[in-house]
């Protein structure tokens, strides 16, 4: 650090025949020192201070010096959004970092005027993309992101005059969770699970352990290591690098800890699971459908009935213009279960009339089909519904449908009696 400070003040001439901007130079080196080094717990004021003082500097500084004033400038702004989670600071953080990118050819090695410009910091770019990222994403900036942060990744540079070496690699270690994240996203779990390699404690290995089970249909082990993910990502980043990976929804996570619960047979623990689930967000509509099953399971009849209707009102609340396909597909589990045959059928058509997911879909379509064996139309149905068993979700009633099967005898005419009663 205090070969940074020598080789600032060496650099210019300007502030060696100048007290006073000197001194600001001295203050700047010193309010940003100030920061970084308490960078896994700033201090608001702290990151002001220093925001405030590298922009007193900016115009008084030599091209030399520009992109090490706009580099500590950016830092300090992002460490105060990670304190104030600020979207625009984050954005303002990520222009300076392209600031001094963009300046960073004038900078010559080490201070040295007849030496080349040192190589730009590949944790210098990858701070850059982050700093956007947690500024708001949607699937068009991630698929920006992605190849930008894995080609400095792959190919890291983090010998820098400017950037430690300890806090670049920090940063690329960040880089390589948000591919990892990304990865995790579209399902990619070889790919998800190199990338975390070498993040221990962050909860994304054992969340992606976590889904590969669920996948295999090991539940019980599934619930483990989500609960295990849950548990490490609810105790927060100790750095500022960790703090600007990619964060777990924990709505989404204790729905997915409830399924896993759910098709263990563990349904107390899947109840309790989601009841996190909804406290966190009322309008998570999957979660109030998952309960509404656990309820079912567990005989809380009136609970069940309860939670699916509320999981259709979520879920319609939640839809453009009424048009939702999930919401009608829990409407008619609704009417199901109230018997209601023929009302559950036109629910489950409308369902897949509407845009819904493909797992969904086929979900939507079984139902559709059930529904009308277990009213009698066994011809029209029967083939259908056996067809479609091997498609449906985990949390489809297979066991249900086979017996409404087993009632409905193949050379039944449609309409014709010949089904058992749901339990």
């Amino acid at each position: 650090m205090q070969g940074w400070i020598l080789a600032f003040i060496g650099a210019s001439t300007l502030f060696a025949a100048d007290d006073q901007r000197l001194g600001l130079a001295l203050k700047a080196q010193s309010e940003f020192t100030r920061v970084e080094l308490a960078s896994a717990a700033p201090d608001l004021r702290d990151t002001l201070a220093c925001v405030q003082t590298q922009a007193s500097l900016l115009p008084l500084a030599s091209p030399d010096d520009l992109a090490l004033v706009q580099y500590h400038k950016g830092f300090c702004t992002l460490a105060g959004a990670t304190i104030t989670h600020n979207a625009t600071e984050f954005k303002d953080a990520a222009a300076e970092f392209d600031k001094a990118i963009e300046e960073w050819p004038t900078r010559p090695r080490h201070g040295e005027k007849n030496k080349p410009p040192e190589p730009i910091p590949s944790g210098l770019y990858v701070l850059a993309s982050v700093a956007r990222l947690n500024a708001g994403w949607d699937d068009s900036s991630l698929d920006q992101a992605e190849p930008q942060i894995a080609a400095f990744v792959e190919k890291p540079v983090c010998t820098s005059s400017v950037m430690s070496e300890s806090f670049c690699q920090d940063v690329l270690q960040t880089g390589r969770q948000w591919l990892g994240w990304m990865a995790l996203r579209h399902e990619r779990l070889d790919d998800a699970a190199r990338l975390f390699a070498g993040t221990a404690g962050t909860g994304w290995p054992e969340w992606v352990a976590g889904r590969k089970a669920f996948l295999d249909r090991r539940y019980p082990n599934a619930a483990s290591q989500y609960r295990q993910a849950i548990d490490l990502q609810k105790m927060g980043a100790s750095s500022m690098a960790g703090r600007l990976g990619p964060q777990p929804d924990l709505t989404v996570e204790f729905t997915e800890l409830g399924g896993a619960h759910l098709l263990a047979g563990n349904r107390p623990a899947a109840i309790a699971a989601l009841d996190e689930a909804v406290k966190a967000d009322p309008s998570n509509a999957r979660a109030l459908y998952l309960r509404a099953r656990a309820k079912e399971l567990a005989r809380q009849t009136d609970g069940a009935l309860a939670d699916y209707s509320l999981a259709s009102r979520t879920a319609f609340a939640n839809a453009k213009d009424l048009a939702s396909g999930e919401a009608h597909l829990y409407r008619g589990i609704l009417l199901y279960r109230r018997k209601d045959y023929s009302h559950a059928e036109d629910e489950f058509a409308s369902a897949l009339n509407f845009e819904i997911s493909a797992g969904m879909r086929a979900d939507a379509s079984a139902w559709r089909h059930l529904a009308a064996v277990t009213s009698g139309s066994c011809a029209a149905s029967r083939q259908n519904l056996e067809r479609l068993l091997s498609a449906v979700s985990p949390y489809f009633p297979k066991d249900e449908a086979r017996t409404a099967l087993a009632a409905c005898p193949p050379t039944a005419p449609s309409g014709s009696p010949g089904n058992a009663p749901v339990n």
